[in-house]
């Protein structure tokens, strides 16, 4: 629920701004580690994320809010872990894959299924106007593939990223459902709980192998979104959906800089023509009302 107090609406800025930045720090640790040690894939930072996250909320929200066996009990709750899980798994998937700008992009398409599944689901309003954005930001996705797409190259992992932001607008939706019922620490608790139990039967193997400085970086990463979703959590606490929506579409303008300056990464101009209408154009769908 968001607030009309100014310095409680600075502060929810402030806490969604912070939280932009431990997103980018663990997208781009992610990248690293990958880098690295290419065993250190998607299902295993799922699994780390998983085990540090829940020893997050464990230590701090017990007795504050988190109740480990309401967590596997309520059904709402155990939903919505278990779409985050799907969602995040495809998500890291990708940044192994398509790189961090690529994969980021596709990822913060969410808001744009997540306000159309809303509408239905939720009886949420959606405008024509939006409608209207929300199509130029398809358009832009379809310039952003269009170079890969026609020489061929457009592979699963494209599929995927897109199919990752589907299931996180769906998780979006479910939170929306929950807020007022649930309090924030049960709902990261369960996707915590789930991300640990999808990816361990994919990673186990490869845990005990790891070396210690690629340990070092997941739990690192682990953290950093840790940090950066408890800080996004009280950020929607006090700012409207939209717009705390449309501060994290800064997101892969940071990670898309760090990938460039970090790793070399390369996007083509056409990819960054398609980029920029999309998020430009999500932006514009899903920003405060009162802005348009």
């Amino acid at each position: 629920m968001g607030t009309s107090d100014p310095s409680s609406h600075q502060r929810g800025i402030l806490l969604m701004l912070l939280s932009v930045v431990f997103f980018a720090a663990n997208v781009l640790v992610l990248r690293a580690v990958s880098l690295h040690t290419p065993a250190a894939d998607g299902f295993v930072a799922t699994a780390f994320r998983g085990g540090v996250g829940l020893l997050i909320v464990g230590i701090g929200y017990r007795g504050r809010g988190f109740n480990p066996v309401n967590v596997l009990c309520r059904p709402m709750v155990l939903g919505r872990g278990a779409v985050g899980a799907v969602g995040i798994l495809l998500f890291y998937v990708t940044i192994s894959k398509l790189g961090v700008g690529r994969a980021v992009i596709l990822n913060l398409t969410y808001p744009m299924f997540g306000a159309v599944m809303a509408a239905f689901w939720l009886k949420e309003r959606l405008s024509w106007v939006q409608l209207g954005w929300m199509g130029a930001a398809l358009a832009g996705l379809a310039v952003f593939f269009g170079e890969t797409a026609f020489q061929g190259s457009f592979t699963r992992y494209e599929v995927l990223g897109l199919l990752g932001a589907v299931v996180a607008g769906i998780a979006v939706v479910i939170i929306r459902m929950l807020r007022h019922s649930e309090h924030a620490s049960m709902v990261f608790g369960s996707q915590c709980l789930w991300s640990l139990a999808a990816a361990l039967p994919f990673c186990h193997g490869q845990l005990g192998d790891l070396p210690w400085v690629v340990v070092a970086g997941l739990v690192l990463a682990a953290v950093f979104v840790g940090v950066a979703q408890i800080a996004m959590t009280h950020g929607f606490g006090l700012l409207s959906v939209a717009t705390g929506s449309s501060i994290q579409m800064i997101l892969p303008v940071m990670t898309a800089l760090g990938g460039i300056a970090l790793f070399g990464e390369h996007l083509s101009l056409i990819e960054v023509i398609g980029g920029v209408v999309t998020l430009g154009a999500t932006w514009l769908a899903v920003r405060p009302a009162a802005a348009r």
